[in-house]
């Protein structure tokens, strides 16, 4: 009696500790909480077209961008280089006219010139003033750079104005304080301050084109046709770049 009542016993223990197994356990139907559940087709496929629209919209303001700013570097390096040619012919003009001031009128003929020449017209032949222009600080001495053909004293070539040239001070070529004053010649301004020629560089490097990634340009000489396609070799008046690509505001940039 006593082993049947400790089998039944043990029997009801074992189908309650049953019972509350089945309790403590999820079912296969249950669901799981929404903040765990992970994404389904559906919401999958939405999310990749949403980000591929973004990066089809993303990627053309990206070029644009980038092809802004090198536009702007090649519009730098287009006037750094032609503010250079144009600063060396100004003070290649300077040094040409102190050679020729210096070889002209001796001391004892401006002497005898009248101390208060009369006015004249610009306008009746004329030459400017070279040394007037605030632009010309130095006067290039070095004349023999420039060749028969280069009569108008433009660069050479860009090589010439990264290693530079000898110059000298306007004021040791009767330039500055005494600008316009025909009475004092350069040879009088030489004699009465040292004349030291020293080395001026214009530009510091051969700028690199942005669009083709080389510093390699296009020359044009002051004697070249406007829509001549090759370099005369004389000088360098104007420089370009060789990318035929069109720009932003529809021009080629050979053009600009």
């Amino acid at each position: 009696m006593e082993r049947s009542k400790h089998k039944a016993e043990g029997g009801t223990q074992t189908a309650n500790s049953k019972a509350d197994c089945s309790r403590s356990l999820p079912t296969a139907r249950c669901l799981l909480p929404t903040s765990i559940r992970g994404f389904s087709l559906i919401e999958l496929i939405i999310t990749v077209s949403v980000l591929a629209i973004l990066t089809l919209g993303i990627i053309p303001l990206v070029q644009v961008s980038v092809k802004r700013q090198k536009e702007y570097q090649l519009r730098a390096a287009l006037r750094e280089m032609r503010e250079a040619i144009d600063q060396f012919h100004r003070e290649a003009v300077a040094g040409a006219q102190m050679q020729v001031n210096q070889q002209g009128q001796t001391t004892a003929q401006q002497e005898q010139a009248p101390r208060n020449p009369p006015a004249q017209n610009p306008g009746q032949g004329q030459a400017p003033n070279i040394f007037a222009d605030p632009r010309v600080r130095v006067a290039i001495t070095d004349q023999t750079i420039f060749t028969a053909d280069n009569p108008d004293r433009f660069p050479p070539d860009l090589e010439t104005l990264v290693k530079g040239v000898d110059v000298l001070p306007i004021a040791t070529a009767g330039g500055l304080g005494r600008r316009g004053n025909l009475n004092y010649s350069a040879t009088e301004a030489g004699s009465s301050e040292s004349a030291v020629p020293k080395t001026k560089i214009y530009l510091r490097q051969i700028p690199i084109d942005p669009m083709t990634g080389k510093a390699d340009w296009v020359f044009k000489s002051c004697y070249d046709a406007v829509d001549s396609t090759s370099w005369g070799g004389e000088n360098i008046f104007d420089v370009r770049s060789k990318s035929q690509a069109t720009a932003l505001n529809g021009e080629k940039y050979s053009e600009w």
